[in-house]
């Protein structure tokens, strides 16, 4: 039972070492690259183009968007936008009592004219929010907010943006140098529309240094997380669930404002934001996730009005924030494909079938990460597709080559098997009966150029055989010189042939045989090739000579050819006096390979009682 378990695992590693150990490289490669990474660009992008891709939410009614374009500048005749221009607007949105109004302009220094109003409408308006810019750094350019707002009424625009330039992630809170933290103007917005909703923002329970608006907690990104492969999140950062759709936001400008086109109801309990939306301002950032008239371009302002979106509708709706799997997940997850594309290259045979189950792999890969993107997660698809493919497919030719060497060297090794039973078989048995006449001295010099000119003709026969059995080599088997078998015809007739002509050979230990119990049964051929019939018959044929040669004194012989528990095979038992050597001779090692390919056994044992039992086994359907 033991030889038998080593045996199968011996061949199991046999046959996966050559897809195990290329596929391992590439999962290593690709988690490698990952890791480092290589591919952060590629994971971007698709992350960018699912995102767009989402079905439309809808527009967001509690987020008003005043756009400056430009056709208001040219009205205005000058820009900067005056500070009395800023001030009428503020005030005439007042009127309809908005929630809350980001004013999305820098103002540090006073433009002329109406420096005074504008401070008026500062001090005195408690739901007014300027900007400032800080960016969280040490060295950083600072622009102030405006002097007379106070500290609360204040949140910095710095964008943390990506490698690529792109906006991917809102930073809520930074930090400078003393160590005073300072809100973003999203999260201040966000923060006065919850509180008069009645929502309150809390600490978050399973991250303690995050949040949680409703609800909902928000996932901080930083390290190792989703497609980055190394984040140094400089205060709280998440990534920006932009809400999709054509029109996520109701946008007037300032003309529709001053010429009563802006309904009161939409300003009425909402977040307005008042900012620039002219293309010579160029006030851009760069985000391919969202619709825009402007390709991989959207204005700051819209941007601004995405990361208060996500916030209110966590807060008020349970909208999810995107998530990300913990990194141990996200690489079993790349890894497990990486195994699926290792079985598929070195499985499937089919090449439709190969191709039918490489395009069901792609489907469900890119299709689970669209999916997981609708319900606001993020998986790995980039790395996930790659290794997938390059072990599925891109290997698959070098499994196809090794397979081709492998049946060539298989083919080659048939032809030298066979070219061996055949002199074995044949010239070399006369060859020996030849030296056993000579040491009689029995040997007459006319029977000597007989015999040699019969060896002669033997070799000579046996080309023509395996000639034509290369010509014919899914039809035949040659045994000696004389008999050409059908192998078209049942296998357990085809052995009974062998059986025949092999007793019928000049064989010494043939002479004393008394008894000889012949049984051949039908066997199962259904997965026997006709290279594997042969070596079938060629086991018998070598098997039966052995006791012509060596079973010296045996009576009796025993050929079984059928079922033996719960197997079939063939088995050769003769009550001889043939012993069994340590080395093993070309016929026994071609008898173990033939057992290999037959996913059988070969046992060749001396008897307890007397003689020598011959036995090759295998399972009726593999």
């Amino acid at each position: 039972m033991y030889n038998q378990l080593r045996q199968r695992l011996r061949r199991g590693i046999e046959r996966w070492e050559i897809s195990l150990l290329p596929g391992g490289m590439t999962i290593a490669l690709v988690v490698f690259l990952r890791w480092f990474g290589g591919l952060q660009g590629l994971e971007w992008m698709v992350f960018d183009r699912f995102l767009r891709s989402r079905p439309p939410e809808g527009m967001d009614r509690r987020i008003l968007i005043v756009g400056i374009n430009e056709q208001d500048i040219q009205q205005l005749g000058t820009y900067p936008v005056p500070d009395r221009e800023l001030a009428a607007v503020i005030r005439q949105l007042q009127q309809w009592k908005p929630a809350v109004i980001g004013l999305d302009v820098f103002r540090d220094q006073p433009v002329p004219i109406g420096a005074t109003e504008l401070n008026q409408v500062f001090k005195t308006q408690k739901n007014v929010i300027g900007i400032e810019k800080r960016l969280g750094m040490a060295d950083a350019v600072v622009v102030n907010a405006p002097i007379a707002l106070p500290r609360e009424q204040v949140g910095f625009v710095d964008a943390a943006l990506d490698g690529d330039g792109a906006l991917r992630r809102s930073l809520l809170f930074t930090e400078d140098a003393q160590g005073v933290v300072y809100p973003s103007l999203s999260m201040v917005l966000a923060e006065s529309y919850l509180n008069q909703k009645g929502i309150e923002i809390q600490p978050g329970i399973r991250d303690l240094d995050s949040m949680r608006f409703g609800s909902v907690e928000l996932p901080r990104i930083h390290g190792r997380m989703g497609g980055y492969s190394h984040l140094d999140a400089n205060g709280l950062v998440s990534l920006i669930n932009f809400r999709s759709g054509h029109r996520p936001f109701r946008v007037v400008s300032l003309r529709d404002l001053k010429s009563g086109k802006v309904s009161p109801d939409w300003v009425r309990d909402a977040v307005v934001l008042v900012g620039i939306m002219s293309p010579a301002v160029r006030d851009y950032v760069n985000s391919q996730a969202i619709e825009s008239e402007n390709p991989a371009l959207i204005y700051g302002v819209e941007a601004q009005a995405h990361a208060v979106s996500q916030l209110i509708s966590a807060g008020e709706n349970g909208r999810s924030f995107i998530q990300v799997w913990a990194w141990p997940w996200e690489y079993l997850w790349i890894v497990s494909w990486g195994g699926v594309g290792i079985v598929l290259g070195w499985v499937v045979r089919s090449p439709w079938k190969w191709l039918l189950g490489l395009g069901i792999g792609v489907g469900m890969i890119v299709g689970a990460g669209y999916g997981m993107i609708v319900v606001a997660w993020w998986i790995p698809v980039v790395p996930t597709l790659g290794v997938f493919l390059i072990n599925g497919a891109g290997l698959t030719a070098f499994y196809r080559y090794d397979q081709g060497l492998r049946s060539r060297l298989q083919e080659r090794q048939s032809i030298i098997d066979e070219t061996f039973n055949a002199i074995h078989n044949g010239p070399l048995q006369s060859l020996a009966m030849l030296r056993r006449s000579s040491k009689d001295d029995r040997l007459t010099r006319e029977s000597l150029l007989e015999q040699l000119e019969g060896l002669d003709q033997s070799i000579r026969n046996i080309y023509e055989a395996m000639m034509r059995e290369a010509l014919n080599p899914e039809a035949s088997v040659y045994t000696s010189d004389r008999l050409r078998l059908n192998l078209g015809e049942p296998l357990h007739e085809v052995l009974q042939q062998v059986y025949g002509d092999v007793l019928e050979r000049e064989l010494p230990c043939f002479s004393s045989i008394k008894v000889k119990v012949v049984n051949f049964e039908v066997l199962d051929e259904k997965l026997l090739t006709v290279e594997l019939k042969r070596g079938i018959c060629r086991f018998l044929e070598e098997a039966l000579c052995n006791v012509g040669k060596h079973a010296i004194g045996v009576t009796r012989l025993e050929v079984r050819c059928g079922q033996m528990e719960g197997r079939q095979g063939v088995c050769v038992v003769d009550n001889g006096q043939g012993v069994l050597t340590e080395r093993e001779g070309m016929g026994t090692q071609q008898a173990r390979r033939l057992a290999k390919r037959l996913r059988g056994r070969f046992e060749r044992s001396v008897r307890a009682s007397k003689g020598v039992s011959c036995e090759l086994s295998w399972k009726g359907r593999r």
